[in-house]
């Protein structure tokens, strides 16, 4: 299992007239989380696009414990439970500045050979980097 977090602030525009972050905006908080993930282990979106992968959401599945208010410091932790194949999964667990678990997600991606829109197995660089993480 492979897990890491990531902490980004709620700002003015995400939220709606409550204060509250608007429920669309989790998406983008969750690729923030796999971003960061994949930046931790020395790689990224656009090193795996330029050796011609690309990584389209399949699925995308929420669940608003608690909102995410205005200005608040938002933890991201991204959890990759089994290695990936063609398919990846992420759970998403976010947290508050109290440390208050607020919301759960998940979404699944598929690697995707650009050159003929098939999706494909990651390559052996990403696999090599997460192999520590499934033995």
């Amino acid at each position: 299992m492979f897990e890491h977090s990531t902490k980004i602030r709620v700002r003015y525009g995400e939220t709606d007239q409550m204060g509250y972050m608007y429920y669309g905006n989790y998406a983008e908080f969750f690729e923030v989380g796999r971003v960061e993930m994949l930046r931790s282990l020395g790689l990224t979106y656009a090193g795996m696009e330029a050796s011609g992968i690309m990584m389209p959401v399949l699925e995308m599945k929420c669940k608003y414990l608690k909102p995410a208010r205005y200005d608040e410091e938002i933890t991201i932790k991204v959890i990759m439970d089994k290695k990936p194949g063609v398919k990846v999964h992420f759970r998403y667990e976010l947290f508050n500045e109290k440390e208050e678990l607020i919301h759960l997600g998940e979404t699944l991606l598929a690697f995707v050979n650009m050159a003929n829109n098939r999706p494909c197995l990651p390559s052996a660089e990403f696999l090599e980097k997460l192999k520590p993480f499934f033995e």
